[in-house]
């Protein structure tokens, strides 16, 4: 494995050190570093070092819709995103459902190699919501599954929610739900409000979705068990969580890069890349869900990255999938948002998207310190850098990025796991070339 001499790093924002990687994990910091013998030279001058990111939140769609991504293609995105670690949701083909499933897609991330995969195990059986699942056979696994979610589909069975909640208390799991309540969801195609009423379309009012968080975070209360709000996007979701974490409610939540950023006015021009559930909220919405992220309502920043072929994306708003990629943007968005504009330091975004979701799905080796003897899971990110979205660029296999055409701050560097570069100078490592850049001492 190489020795890497990171100089001039600077660890979640702070003053400019030197960091060796060797052996898997930062064997140094500072002077002690830089005695090294034989390593790797990256000129990290004026680049922020975060811990390795990792995502609670990730649509691989291997097995079975392997035309809108696979698990090589979407660890690659995952990697140059700077992530270290992505968990895999259920929804694919056969659903995650089984042991057999989860250790499948497990396998097939631990061969791509770019980052760990941690698949979701769905909650009921095919995502229908009304038997559980092999939650037990899945925890047991290979795979060690601790998420749980049905999402693309919300448990919207209380006495299957409260039970699926019960269930996974017995090995730390945590269910993770996709807050919907299809009853008042059919055939919405948008944010239902001022815009959905000008443009006509069917509208995804907001109580649908804090109807489900505020029934969720009481079921978790009265069983003691442990529940995670997927992609919150909506004011009185963030003042629900804020509610049930004041009374003491084991809830954690999460929000999209693209619901920090992205308004329904975007749907004006029918363009099928804005069309995503949950749809993109109004102005107020944003601004909540930002106040929330920065004052620790909501716990991390999840992708959702959610590839589709080109085809269901090309053509007309109601026939478009759900849906929009995100791993190799994440973080710039949130820079943008959060961080260029002052509400979140870089150890916050430390914390928002790496250590709190590392925690909640009981990851290890992932969101730890920069410390000497911690694994080298590192990401180390440029943030002077500007960069133009080109989706036909990117390493996911599908092109459905709403940021498309947009210029984001921020660029990816470099990304270590366990100390092996994945990306280094920007570009993939391939297992084993020698393609590093750069000066060895």
């Amino acid at each position: 494995m190489t020795t890497y001499l990171l100089t001039g790093a600077r660890p979640l924002g702070g003053d400019p050190t030197d960091v060796l990687v060797a052996d898997g994990v930062v064997a140094a910091l500072g002077a002690e570093a830089s005695r090294g013998s034989g390593a790797h030279v990256v000129d990290a001058d004026g680049l922020v070092l975060l811990p390795g990111l990792v995502d609670l939140h990730t649509h691989l769609r291997e097995p079975g819709r392997e035309d809108a991504e696979t698990v090589e293609s979407g660890t690659r995105a995952a990697a140059l995103g700077g992530f270290t670690a992505v968990h895999a949701m259920a929804n694919t083909t056969p659903t995650q459902d089984t042991a057999g499933v989860v250790e499948q897609v497990w396998r097939l991330g631990r061969d791509a190699g770019w980052c760990d995969v941690h698949p979701v195990g769905a909650v009921t059986v095919g995502l229908a919501g009304e038997q559980l699942a092999e939650l037990s056979a899945m925890a047991r696994s290979a795979a060690a599954v601790r998420i749980f979610s049905d999402d693309g589909k919300c448990v919207h069975d209380p006495v299957v929610m409260r039970r699926a909640l019960e269930y996974v208390k017995a090995f730390d799991g945590v269910v993770a739900q996709h807050a919907q309540e299809p009853r008042l969801t059919e055939g919405a195609q948008m944010h239902e409000g001022v815009v959905s009423a000008e443009l006509g379309l069917t509208g995804w009012p907001a109580v649908a979705e804090e109807a489900i968080v505020a029934r969720d975070v009481l079921l978790a209360e009265h069983v003691g068990s442990r529940l995670h709000v997927l992609h919150l996007s909506t004011a009185g979701s963030v003042e629900i969580v804020r509610w049930a974490k004041a009374r003491g409610i084991d809830v954690t939540a999460e929000v999209t890069p693209h619901h920090l950023m992205l308004t329904d006015d975007l749907v004006r021009g029918y363009d099928p890349r804005f069309k995503v559930n949950p749809p993109l909220r109004t102005a107020d919405d944003v601004e909540a869900v930002r106040q929330g992220l920065a004052d620790g309502t909501i716990d991390t920043v999840g992708t959702d990255h959610a590839p589709h072929p080109r085809e269901d994306k090309d053509c007309e708003w109601g026939a478009a999938a759900f849906g929009m990629t995100g791993l190799e943007t994440a973080l710039s968005v949130v820079q943008a948002v959060m961080v260029d504009t002052g509400r979140l330091t870089w150890s916050d975004v430390a914390r928002v998207m790496s250590a709190a979701p590392a925690r909640i799905g009981r990851v290890p080796g992932h969101g730890r310190p920069i410390a000497v003897g911690e694994p080298a899971n590192l990401t180390l990110v440029d943030p002077a850098a500007r960069r133009v979205v080109v989706p036909e660029e990117q390493a996911t296999a599908s092109v459905n990025s709403p940021f498309a055409g947009r210029e984001l701050p921020g660029r990816v560097v470099a990304t270590f796991l366990r100390g092996r570069a994945t990306v280094l100078d920007g570009a993939l490592v391939e297992h084993g070339a020698a393609v590093e850049r750069g000066a060895h001492v």
